[in-house]
């Protein structure tokens, strides 16, 4: 699943993992996301940290404070890359942080790392 309320950022991260294969549902934002989680269970969470509504730290607070997805791996999205949000990542249960603009090559290696085929 990536959750971003950028189009292109979506469209994006879709495309590279629809080309390896992989299913993927999209939301533009932490409400839309979890009501598409319980639906589609997915195995993977990308989400950005700036969204309106609910942004990606409360919303991965959320989903990892649920007994049913504490175990899916949440990965935070972000054009910030300092320490201090990088650590509030951790603290809400990010399992990985990645910085935007990713290469391909980042997007399929955290997929990798966190889910098991």
């Amino acid at each position: 699943m990536v959750i971003d309320d950028s189009q292109t950022i979506r469209r994006t991260a879709e495309t590279l993992l629809a080309r390896e294969g992989y299913e993927v549902v999209t939301a533009q934002d932490g409400f839309e996301a979890l009501s598409k989680i319980s639906d589609h269970r997915p195995d993977v969470i990308f989400i950005d940290i700036m969204m309106p509504r609910l942004d990606g730290y409360q919303a991965c607070a959320l989903i990892k404070n649920n007994p049913q997805f504490r175990n899916t791996p949440v990965i935070m999205l972000s054009s910030k890359d300092g320490l201090f949000d990088r650590a509030r990542g951790r603290i809400v249960g990010s399992d990985e942080y990645l910085t935007k603009p990713f290469t391909r090559d980042e997007l399929l290696g955290a997929v990798r790392a966190h889910v098991r085929v």
